[in-house]
């Protein structure tokens, strides 16, 4: 009777041990997995691009040589890339969705534009061209096109801008030529610390039954130069945690 007892016991803490080893083993892969996300993608989000500069909008009526209200302009490039092991699997669209500016800058108003469709620049600032819903959305074609948001169903690059439409206006009538860059943004007196802001979002890649999600935060505009420079850039590459999206 006793040596039952004793078998029981061993049996006992054997299942328990087993238990114990399995909630170990699932906390890890569980650890694991929010930490380094999806691996083996069909397609990843392989590099992001900033290129930050500024423009100036000249006033319609204005009457001096130059009336400009003066722009600072972040555009964000995603470059998505077929994986490896993918021999079919066609992109069916990216999302951009639930863009949030979780740091304001000290001046100005950030918006977000998509880019232009009827005209020949990329990006204009009409109210059409505001993101609706602070959302955008390319669907997957033969190839990109940034115009008709279109992006290459076995890989492409999509594009949006942040730009800072307060910074100011600068009014002259005596300089001959105006330098459309950074630059400009001295000439209204606006420092570089003033118009730092940050901006988070979810990157979605859509495929026909599954989809990734990462949440990505960015500081904009890049550089501590831009003033002096005109433009900067940016790139990351490498550090985007893709998980199952479940909704």
């Amino acid at each position: 009777m006793g040596e039952t007892r004793k078998k029981e016991k061993i049996k006992a803490c054997i299942a328990i041990a087993v238990i114990v080893l399995a909630i170990i083993l699932t906390g890890i892969i569980s650890m694991k997995y929010q930490v380094e996300g999806e691996t083996n993608m069909p397609y990843t989000l392989s590099k992001i691009m900033i290129v930050s500069t500024a423009e100036g909008v000249h006033q319609e009526g204005a009457q001096e040589k130059w009336n400009l209200s003066v722009f600072q302009n972040n555009d964000i490039y995603f470059s998505i890339e077929k994986g490896k092991n993918n021999k079919e699997e066609l992109l069916e669209s990216i999302s951009i969705e639930n863009i949030k500016i979780t740091k304001q800058p000290s001046l100005g108003e950030i918006k977000t534009y998509m880019p232009n469709s009827s005209e020949g620049r990329l990006f204009t600032y009409s109210e059409e061209t505001i993101l609706p819903e602070q959302k955008i959305t390319y669907r997957g074609a033969n190839k990109s096109n940034s115009k008709t948001l279109e992006i290459g169903n076995q890989g492409g690059t999509a594009v949006l801008r942040f730009s800072n439409t307060g910074i100011g206006n600068y009014i002259s009538n005596e300089e001959e030529e105006i330098k459309h860059d950074g630059s400009l943004i001295k000439k209204t007196g606006a420092q570089i610390q003033e118009l730092q802001f940050e901006v988070n979002f979810d990157f979605i890649i859509q495929l026909k039954h599954k989809s990734y999600v990462s949440n990505i935060s960015l500081t904009l505009p890049c550089g501590e130069n831009l003033l002096e420079e005109g433009t900067c850039s940016e790139e990351i590459a490498n550090e985007f945690v893709f998980k199952r999206d479940t909704k």
